[in-house]
């Protein structure tokens, strides 16, 4: 339970306070998560805050980072800054950290010494390739473990070179599965009383990100290939050339399959026997996908939205970003909230894409964007005042002194 300020009691994680000592991204995005739905985050960082520390803090990416968090800043190579860290830890239910597993070891912060110290908390890690083994004390960053885990393999252009994501899905995998882990552990610890460690790995995530690809191999025993724009076995499913643009189309079967052929002019497509079973199209899915891609070259994007809507087929537009916050869809989910820097001024920022009923918001909903990033140390005072420090020992622990 949280000790001292409670801002937030009345949404769901209102009563669970979070040390953050997180870096980059993947350790981040688990504590927005925590931080979103409630839970009182204490972002802990050093004097001066090192741009490792998470980049510019006015920059785009820091502000949708650690929005909803307090910042406090330790020197943590001082025994002081250590101590205070400790006793912050007697008051969280949740530490979550992604140093290096020897640095962590070095400073005194491993899950057995934190443990020892407040057995209910709940103490998570996220690591590049695990906390022990081979690579267990290597460094980690997401187009590594793209690499590592196979995703680059399957992605791009048949017979093009290995292809990254777009995003940095290893790190936001990491994050999000320590966060479940996290909550699971949060739970468990209710029934038994005692914290769990939680870890998980870049490589580990986004191993299990390649969900049926692994299958294919490690069931079927086949190696996946780069299947481009297209549905690497299920056809016709994939990204079409239209008049002005792209469309995405999922049409790979039965009633959806007819209807499909029906609405762009290719009747008889179902029935031929190239194309008659799942088997077949897969076989023979270039000259299918010629076949279609031709038809959809001939009318514009939003004329194929329609119609093909219309006829119970899956389809939509491939946007660019301005051109998503544009989409009427887009804008009835309310994907944005406003919040208010004292520098920076109103701040659009991403909502956490999970909604419920049954808690305060403007909607009736739990309000996951309340506060901007905070300044460097803006709760410094007021954190350690919490923890029973003096005026005379924040103002030496703030100077980084011992």
């Amino acid at each position: 339970m949280i000790s001292g300020n409670v801002k937030n009691v009345d949404l769901p994680l209102g009563d669970i306070r979070v040390i953050d000592l997180t870096v980059a991204r993947a350790g981040p995005t688990c504590v927005r998560q925590l931080a979103d739905w409630g839970a009182d985050v204490i972002r802990v960082e050093p004097p001066g805050g090192r741009e490792s520390m998470g980049g510019d803090r006015h920059g785009s990416d820091f502000q949708h980072l650690h929005r909803n968090k307090r910042s406090v800043t330790l020197n943590l190579k001082t025994a002081a800054g250590r101590e205070a860290l400790m006793r912050l830890a007697d008051t969280a239910d949740v530490l979550i950290e992604n140093m290096r597993p020897p640095v962590k070891r070095r400073l005194g912060f491993d899950f057995d010494t934190v443990h020892r110290r407040n057995p209910r908390l709940v103490y998570g890690s996220i690591s590049g390739f695990g906390q022990d083994g081979p690579y267990g004390d290597r460094g980690g960053v997401d187009q590594i473990t793209q690499g590592m885990s196979g995703l680059m393999s399957v992605t791009g252009l048949p017979g093009t070179e290995p292809t990254r994501a777009g995003i940095p899905v290893s790190d936001l995998a990491a994050g999000m599965n320590l966060a479940i882990g996290v909550l699971v552990a949060l739970h468990d610890r209710e029934r038994t009383g005692t914290g769990r460690w939680v870890r998980t790995s870049l490589l580990e995530s986004m191993i299990g990100m390649m969900d049926f690809q692994t299958s294919r191999w490690t069931i079927d025993g086949e190696v996946p290939r780069q299947a481009g724009n297209h549905h690497p076995t299920n056809v016709p499913m994939g990204c079409y050339a239209t008049a002005d643009g792209h469309v995405n189309v999922g049409a790979a079967g039965g009633r959806v399959l007819t209807a499909f052929c029906e609405a762009i002019g290719l009747p008889d497509l179902p029935a031929d026997p190239r194309f008659d079973t799942i088997d077949k199209r897969s076989a023979n899915r270039e000259e299918l996908n010629t076949l279609i891609a031709e038809r959809l070259s001939a009318e514009p994007t939003a004329t194929w939205v329609t119609v093909l809507n219309d006829a119970g087929v899956p389809c939509g537009p491939v946007y660019q970003m301005d051109e998503v916050f544009a989409d009427p869809q887009v804008r009835h989910l309310g994907m944005t909230r406003t919040v208010d820097h004292p520098e920076l001024g109103p701040l659009s920022i991403l909502r956490n894409a999970v909604s419920m009923t049954g808690a305060p918001g403007s909607s009736g909903e739990p309000e996951t964007v309340r506060a901007p990033s905070p300044g460097l140390g803006d709760h410094s005072a007021e954190v350690l005042d919490g923890l029973g420090y003096s005026p005379d020992e924040i103002d030496r622990l703030l100077k980084g002194s011992e």
